[in-house]
């Protein structure tokens, strides 16, 4: 089992990044979280209130795919943690895999939540093979699949057991930052829609990591973390 940390653009000035992960099984199985900003932000650089989006084209989830080897036919399952322009712009790009999504989630997107709009051509395409999950799932061994509800309904994250580093989770935008690590004080961003599920998520997270032995939480959008850690063509095993 292999895990590849992807930059997938940043945030400026304060150097947030927008990461993709790659995880490879042993039995050769290409699992895909997040695919990013659209191509098309490359060229459309607004971020959120206050942020500069900085994009360019190797930060594009293809070409960072390219950087190890694959293609977007390669990837046999992307899961969707949510359906925001900076994790879900690329989701068309994948229309041979299976899409993991919460059915929560996904069921409120086509809806018409209004914070999904603008790349829902992206992730609502018909040619898309969803399937939807409901709470905690196992999708692969070694490969689970965490609800993590409260910056949107129906977030997930993802923990990945390895061989040699241990359990790793990639915690997203439930734990954006080490600084949000404590379920009671964490700052609550203006992005997150749920101050109690946000805490619930943190608190399950931060458990989950005392029970498991977990040595690395990678957090969403960290720019004093994402400095320190791998990045692809670089894996973590």
């Amino acid at each position: 089992m292999k895990l590849y940390l992807m930059q997938l653009a940043l945030f400026q000035p304060i150097a947030a990044p927008v990461p993709g992960y790659l995880i490879q099984t042993d039995e050769g199985i290409n699992v895909l979280v997040d695919t990013g900003l659209p191509y098309s932000a490359i060229h459309n650089l607004q971020g959120p209130p206050g942020l500069q989006l900085e994009m360019k084209e190797a930060d594009y989830v293809v070409n960072q795919l390219a950087n190890i080897g694959l293609r977007p036919a390669d990837i046999q399952f992307s899961v969707c943690t949510h359906f925001d322009p900076d994790h879900g712009g690329n989701h068309d790009v994948f229309n041979t895999a299976e899409l993991i999504v919460q059915r929560r989630h996904y069921e409120i997107a086509r809806a018409g939540y209004p914070r999904f709009a603008t790349v829902r051509d992206h992730w609502d395409h018909p040619n898309l093979r969803y399937r939807l999950i409901d709470g905690d799932t196992v999708l692969l061994p070694g490969i689970e699949l965490i609800e993590t509800s409260g910056h949107v309904p129906g977030h997930q994250s993802v923990l990945v057991r390895l061989p040699e580093t241990g359990p790793v989770i990639l915690a997203i935008d439930a734990i954006a930052e080490r600084s949000m690590l404590d379920p009671d004080s964490r700052p609550i961003h203006p992005t997150d829609e749920d101050e109690v599920g946000v805490r619930a998520s943190t608190r399950k997270l931060v458990d989950l990591a005392q029970r498991e032995g977990v040595g690395l939480m990678v957090h969403g959008h960290d720019s004093q973390q994402w400095p320190t850690l791998k990045h692809a063509p670089e894996y973590y095993a």
